[in-house]
């Protein structure tokens, strides 16, 4: 065990049978009573985000995560399989801890995956991603950027919202975060 002075941004503690990782920390020593530790943080598998507040010299549980570069190879149908960039290890992915990533991973794609003992927590992309459009309806004459948007259907099969003067085999760079276009790509 480990005491709340080790808390530093990126740890992962263990709170309750669940892995929480600091997204913030800050020691506040109040003129009247005790020192404490005020932290953000982001729950590892589902993404939410609290505060909590620890005495100062309180027990914590930092668990070690190993994140590591993988390199998304193909989906199984039930699994998506990535091998270990550093020793070329296969492994199998459930589709539920690839969650919306699955949107945009493109084969031979680097990845970054969050293993807690042995077993994968959660997938990391890249900020932004090219791919290319397979199908949107065609543009017509004096369609303008600042016009508006028409859904557009990328190579992994998802669904974005592009300007309308985009043609089907365009490539364009999509934010893997909220999935919003970015621009064209030459």
């Amino acid at each position: 065990m480990a005491s709340t002075a080790d808390i530093r941004n990126g740890v992962v503690l263990a709170i309750d049978g669940q892995l929480w990782n600091v997204v913030e920390f800050q020691h506040v020593k109040p003129g009247k009573g005790g020192a404490f530790v005020r932290t953000k943080l982001k729950n590892v598998v589902s993404g939410k985000t609290v505060d909590r507040t620890f005495n100062a010299g309180a027990k914590v549980d930092i668990q070690n995560v190993d994140r590591r570069d993988f390199t998304y190879l193909y989906n199984d149908g039930e699994s998506f399989v990535f091998m270990d960039a550093a020793d070329y290890d296969q492994i199998n992915v459930s589709s539920s801890v690839v969650g919306d990533a699955a949107n945009y991973l493109l084969e031979n794609q680097l990845v970054t995956i969050a293993l807690h003992d042995g077993l994968p927590l959660y997938v990391d992309l890249p900020a932004s991603v090219v791919l290319e459009i397979t199908y949107t309806e065609p543009g017509l004459q004096g369609d303008r950027s600042s016009a508006g948007t028409k859904p557009a259907t990328v190579e992994t099969g998802y669904e974005i919202q592009v300007p309308l003067f985009l043609e089907t085999g365009t490539k364009v760079k999509v934010d893997t975060r909220t999935g919003d276009y970015l621009g064209r790509v030459n």
